[in-house]
């Protein structure tokens, strides 16, 4: 064997820290789409959550192997607080955002799994609004309990509590985001129904079909990001509402309209005014009670109308 093949041979050394490589590669892969749904969970933001991930992995390659007794729990406990720390850096700015900030929305299919109820109802446009209302620990026990099922005391170690404090944390957190939802949510062809009769009725100008799809306290938020124009504030009432979408109605035509698969539920992709607009709903008593109009391009980029 001549001089310049026998150096491109690796020897044994070379060769375990090569297959101890590919075995980090091979690991951590396995977990990805697992670590990028909990990011988002608790970031509400894909590109957040994928900062968040590249950054786990690089601790991940520089951690001893052998130190590692759980490569899932480690992996979920460095995200976790890795994101809990974006959060708090986060909400600043997001205090600074021009008009209501909501979460960045995702197509079903690039949300990580939703084998379970839990995941999918955590994953939910409306459950990720109503965790904004959380502290960054508060979220992450909420995700941590909710979606993946973690006991308390590795959730006390995560968020650095007393298991005693996490549990009341879930606790006040599961009231807030719950506050005024319905404990069982309809089936996902019971929300494409009332979102298509939605559609349809702002589509043909029909505010007397509106009014009827509408609970009283239904509430009306858009995201423009001052980029777009879009309402400042929310919108609350049904009387207030139905004045908000008349106007818009009288304007523009709302007929080019298409269904998504967005965030585990049915969408509406469409086009005002030359804007594109993701709307999502989320129903109470069988009745539309919040209506989510994405409108801000930076937040559309994850949306694939096809």
């Amino acid at each position: 064997m001549s001089r310049h093949i026998r150096a491109a041979v690796p020897g044994p050394g070379r060769l375990r820290s090569s297959a101890r490589r590919h075995d980090f590669v091979v690991d951590f892969e396995e977990y990805r789409p697992m670590l990028l749904g909990l990011a988002y969970r608790l970031l509400g933001s894909m590109w957040d959550a994928e900062d968040v991930v590249q950054e786990a992995w690089l601790r991940w390659q520089g951690t001893d192997r052998s130190e590692i007794r759980e490569p899932r729990a480690f992996l979920v406990t460095v995200v976790s607080r890795l994101a809990i720390d974006q959060l708090r850096s986060a909400r600043v700015t997001r205090e600074a955002y021009t008009g209501p900030w909501l979460p960045e929305p995702v197509m079903t299919s690039e949300a990580g799994p939703l084998d379970t109820a839990e995941l999918r109802d955590t994953v939910s446009y409306a459950t990720l609004h109503m965790m904004e209302r959380l502290s960054p620990p508060e979220r992450a026990v909420f995700v941590l309990r909710e979606a993946f099922g973690l006991p308390y005391d590795e959730i006390a170690d995560i968020v650095g509590s007393s298991v005693a404090n996490a549990r009341q944390m879930h606790h006040r957190a599961s009231v807030r985001v719950t506050e005024g939802r319905d404990r069982f949510r309809p089936s996902s062809e019971d929300h494409a129904k009332l979102l298509m009769k939605f559609m349809d009725a702002a589509a043909g100008g029909d505010l007397g079909a509106l009014t009827d799809l509408f609970h009283d306290d239904v509430e009306a938020w858009n995201d423009g990001g001052g980029k777009v124009r879009a309402a400042l504030r929310p919108i609350i009432g049904k009387r207030k509402v139905l004045a908000f979408l008349g106007g818009l109605l009288a304007r523009y035509d709302f007929s080019d309209a298409r269904l998504l698969d967005v965030n585990g539920r049915p969408a509406i992709w469409t086009r005002v005014a030359g804007t594109h607009q993701l709307v999502m709903i989320d129903i109470v008593d069988g009745r539309i009670k919040d209506i989510y109009g994405v409108l801000n391009p930076d937040k559309l980029a994850r949306v694939h109308p096809g």
